[in-house]
């Protein structure tokens, strides 16, 4: 009783604290709003969609989807590729991980860079160099047979998702003390027994939240499979084409809920894991112990892995480079640019559409996902935890869930939104805004819990509101996570597919769009053109994000020093 107590004085201070603060109030007010507008409500519209069924309420979408093989299949299939790809991708992710965390192997930073080259690019970009190498006109065509299906799905889909399960296992690795490895091999413990006992079990959560994070990424992919599926339908492209080919609404709602259940259920699971990593605990300071005279036995294997999968990442994206040049692949290989002339006449559109987009949604997406996090971590207030849990709904589920959500939720005008967004250039903004959200929040809340929340307080104690901490003290600090946000922002606005694609009108369209049309006319040379301008025109916006960032940060920093 006295706990329950306890907890109704402390919300009913925290909201006395709100009151005093009337544009903090306003804020979290519009935070809700806005999430509730543009994340709760498509998903909400989505799911009474898949509940219409002849013209009534009820259950007969998914008693007819249940019945038919050729809706369970995509399913089913969807499952094989996600658990094979997450499995493969893993694997390679840790072996990666390992070199580059655990062993004196050379070239560390040019290998890194390799690995996380597919990170840049349009997943399906993979796809798009497997028709090239593999394809029925490709330079090894026929040689590993049929590339359209569900091995060659689970070859580009390896490629594009594993540097996911790197990126994570690095840090996992890393968390580890490597002077524990040496008292244990100071013991008479053997470099494999210490991987087994000791390397392994404390990188388990890690290991786990990897593989939960690259099977979401692949049963919710749409590019590659809409590329080189073949006859092996996937659930997400099957909602597509029921949406787009059958014009059935339901059914295709219907579809994307299902989809929506396993990477929903995978994303909570890798949430959960990922919080167990608490236990890889190493107390006292971290030492600068090194592994030392590394048997062959684990060199050999490890190097020639790393060696391989970045050779295959290279020839892949050297094969597009190779590919933009060619007259008429498959027929004419003779070097030229009339690719690129060809591409920019048709598809300078396309490029600026998606610049003019990209450059709106970075700074809203950025500016928004530190706000909130800063008012999840650094403000109590009620539906905190609902503010938390629906800002990172959007990033558990598949892009063609959120993309049919959004052209039913706002076909029409209705109570919470007056206005009708299809076919505007502004629908597209706000699902790219609210889709690669979650990421800056979890890098701004990762940030603000390693800072003294003491240095806020002094500031408000002297006599500055909440608005002016978090612009001249908070987000100073954070600059790091605010320029993660930006990049992951301005990469998927550049490179997404699976969601815009259902937005997508005549007045406003993205340039991912195009290669996915150039691929669907087979002018794979085309296509490869404009893959190759678009990952040109993402690493220099990065250079560019990254200079902009680093003077706004040294300007905060100056104005706070002199204030």
């Amino acid at each position: 009783m006295n706990k329950k107590k306890s907890g109704n004085t402390s919300r009913v201070i925290n909201f006395k604290k709100l009151l005093r603060e009337p544009v903090l109030l306003l804020s979290i007010l519009i935070v809700f709003y806005l999430l509730t507008v543009f994340v709760i409500f498509p998903l909400f519209q989505v799911f009474k969609t898949s509940l219409t069924f002849e013209g009534k309420l009820g259950f007969g979408n998914y008693i007819e989807v249940m019945k038919k093989s050729y809706y369970i299949q995509p399913f089913i299939n969807s499952m094989i590729l996600g658990v094979l790809t997450a499995t493969i991708g893993t694997f390679i992710g840790f072996i990666f991980s390992y070199a580059i965390t655990r062993t004196p192997m050379k070239g560390k930073k040019i290998f890194r860079l390799i690995a996380t080259f597919p990170i840049v690019s349009p997943p399906f970009v993979i796809a798009l160099a497997a028709i090239l190498l593999f394809g029925r006109s490709g330079v090894f065509g026929g040689m590993f047979g049929n590339i359209y299906g569900l091995k060659g799905l689970v070859l580009v889909e390896v490629i594009a998702y594993s540097p996911t399960a790197f990126l994570a296992l690095v840090g996992v690795l890393r968390a580890i003390d490597p002077s524990l490895e040496e008292a244990a091999m100071d013991l008479g413990a053997s470099r494999l027994r210490v991987f087994r006992k000791v390397i392994f079990p404390l990188a388990t959560p890690g290991i786990v939240s990897a593989w939960l994070l690259v099977f979401i990424q692949s049963v919710a992919d749409f590019g590659n499979p809409m590329i080189i599926s073949g006859d092996f339908s996937v659930l997400s492209v099957q909602a597509y084409l029921q949406i787009t080919g059958m014009y059935d609404l339901p059914r295709g709602a219907t579809l994307a809920i299902l989809l929506l259940i396993p990477t929903v259920a995978a994303f909570y699971l890798q949430k959960y894991f990922l919080s167990k990593k608490s236990y890889v605990t190493v107390t006292g300071k971290p030492t600068a112990a090194t592994i030392k005279n590394l048997e062959w036995y684990i060199k050999l294997p490890v190097y020639s892995l790393c060696v391989f999968f970045a050779g295959v990442v290279l020839l892949f994206y050297g094969m597009v480079f190779y590919g933009s040049f060619q007259k008429l692949w498959g027929v004419d290989s003779t070097l030229t640019l009339d690719n690129y002339v060809q591409m920019w006449r048709v598809g300078k559109g396309y490029i600026f559409d998606s610049l003019i987009i990209a450059s709106i949604v970075t700074p809203i997406t950025g500016f928004f996902g530190m706000f909130i996090a800063y008012l999840i971590t650094r403000k109590n207030f009620p539906g905190k935890n609902l503010m938390e849990f629906s800002s990172m709904l959007t990033f558990a589920v598949p892009g063609t869930v959120v993309g049919i959500g959004y052209v039913v939720a706002f076909n029409t005008t209705s109570a919470i939104m007056p206005f009708t967004l299809t076919g505007t250039g502004l629908i597209i903004i706000i699902l790219l805004v609210f889709r690669n959200m979650p990421v800056g929040i979890r890098n701004g809340v990762a940030a603000l819990q390693q800072i003294d929340p003491s240095i806020e307080e002094a500031s408000i104690d002297l006599g500055a509101d909440s608005g002016t901490t978090f612009r001249k003290i908070t987000l100073p600090m954070i600059t790091p996570a605010f320029f993660s946000g930006l990049v992951y922002s301005f990469v998927r606005s550049m490179t997404a597919i699976s969601a815009i694609i259902f937005v997508v009108s005549g007045k406003w369209n993205l340039i991912t769009v195009a290669i996915l049309g150039f691929v669907d006319n087979s002018q794979y040379a085309q296509a490869a053109a404009m893959s190759l301008l678009l990952i040109v025109i993402v690493l220099i916006a990065l250079g560019l994000i990254k200079l902009i960032t680093d003077k706004l940060g040294q300007g905060m920093n100056s104005a706070t020093v002199v204030e």
